[in-house]
């Protein structure tokens, strides 16, 4: 009896290492077809759980229901598991380099728990080469077992857009791979149990790796591409927005817009590569180039928002701003990496007074990563207000809203990140990328 056969039967249990906003849609999605357990090293998170809370904010209770999983913190649960998914965080460093602890510390666990004819199946996102150099062994080395002779090893990356409510873990095309024929098999059949688009077989665990990797790096270089053109056209006194509306006509053009790149996807990813990539001795420039852009794109903001404050007459000490959106990215809780943090950071080298509110993000969050706090209700008396983040409770106010948040609408300045509302302010001074 193979491993897809044991789980479709009960005779053995899928585990998920890593339950945040990768790990637990996919302990769900299996826990409805299979026995799952779902481990976390934070215990209060996987409280969270067992009373149907995602802590990550993405999931309702609902999807809870019918699934039979059990969350648990205690890693000698795992070893009642046949096939461990691992989809902990690749983060970077203060230096822009691989942190790989999170990945090699759950690698340990996994290996402690490893029996004879188990599958290890990695989706976090690495550069090509992670799973067999640094991952498979470390799992040898704490089971004692030998990887595609004693336990088999796959890589399937994780392709989870938060806050998109369409394209859902199920109905993306998921790439799977593994360490020889036998192991790509049934890997492909456990999760075609969950995949409604189906499964693309990559030839190699390297060329899986590579995929994701690119994957986000395209997007990065893409968006440094509109941001730059941002900048030139910004000195035009072009919107880059309406440039964009007129030249997308064209049926080949690259629907890509202008914007602050954060989060722990397309802000990290291109750093993973470039370390990889310096180990054969080259050094990418397009993929570093595209990084300095967006990297530099809060600091940007912040100093153009000075300028149109000095323009406007203003004392820049004494000049109060409401900054609303913290998060990463529009309709998310999630704050690791964001831009945002940046605009407010620059701004307070400046000596503004600044609000920051943000329906979503969690204050406590932000206190510990960044050391500021949220304001839970807006003022009155702001000289100017920055739509950092287009969550859809900020879309749909008029003029008049931004007014009444003003000390005075005379002069009052209305930063628009994302462009939203564009050709929609008439007497505030207007600026957006």
């Amino acid at each position: 009896m193979d491993i897809f056969q044991k789980l479709v039967h009960e005779k053995t249990s899928l585990s998920v290492i890593g339950l945040g906003y990768v790990g637990l849609p996919i302990a769900l999605e299996f826990a409805r077809k299979v026995k799952v357990i779902g481990y976390d090293i934070k215990k209060d998170r996987i409280e969270k759980m067992r009373n149907h809370s995602d802590p990550s904010k993405e999931l309702s209770g609902e999807c809870f229901e019918g699934c039979d999983i059990r969350f648990t913190s205690k890693a000698e649960d795992l070893s009642r598991a046949g096939f461990h998914i691992i989809g902990v965080p690749t983060p970077i460093d203060n230096h822009n380099l691989p942190d790989l602890e999170p990945l090699f510390s759950a690698s340990r666990i996994v290996g402690k728990a490893l029996k004879k004819g188990d599958y290890v199946v990695y989706e976090s996102t690495v550069y090509p080469g992670c799973t067999e150099e640094d991952c498979v062994p470390i799992l040898e080395k704490v089971s004692g077992l030998k990887a595609g002779v004693d336990f088999k090893v796959g890589y399937s990356p994780e392709r989870i857009n938060p806050g998109d409510k369409h394209h859902t873990l199920s109905t993306i095309v998921k790439v799977v791979s593994g360490c020889d024929e036998e192991a790509l098999e049934n890997i492909a059949r456990v999760y075609e149990l969950i995949i409604k688009a189906g499964v693309h077989k990559a030839p190699s665990i390297k060329i899986a790796e590579a995929a994701k990797i690119i994957e986000n790096t395209q997007r990065d270089v893409n968006i440094a591409l509109m941001n730059e053109l941002s900048i030139i056209f910004s000195r035009m006194d072009i919107n880059t927005y309406d440039v964009l509306e007129a030249a997308k006509t064209k049926w080949n053009f690259l629907n890509f817009y202008p914007g602050l790149v954060g989060g722990h996807c397309i802000g990290v990813d291109p750093y993973y590569l470039v370390y990889k990539a310096k180990e054969y001795r080259y050094h990418p420039q397009v993929i570093n180039s595209g990084r300095f852009v967006n990297d530099s794109m809060g600091f940007y903001a912040a100093k153009q928002l000075v300028k149109k404050l000095i323009a406007a007459g203003k004392n820049v000490l004494n000049a109060k701003i409401l900054i609303m959106g913290a998060t990463f990215k529009e309709n998310v809780s999630d704050i690791r990496n964001s831009k945002v943090a940046d605009l407010v950071q620059e701004l307070l080298t400046y000596g503004v007074k600044m609000d920051v509110v943000d329906p979503l993000a969690d204050n406590e969050e932000i206190k510990n990563e960044y050391g500021w706090e949220l304001t839970e209700t807006p003022g009155n008396d702001y000289d100017a207000v920055v739509v950092a983040v287009n969550h859809d409770a900020f879309i749909g106010y008029n003029e008049d809203h931004f007014k009444s948040l003003m000390k005075t609408a005379e002069n009052g300045i209305l930063v628009d990140i994302k462009g939203i509302y564009r050709n929609k302010i008439k007497d505030l001074i207007y600026w957006s990328f």
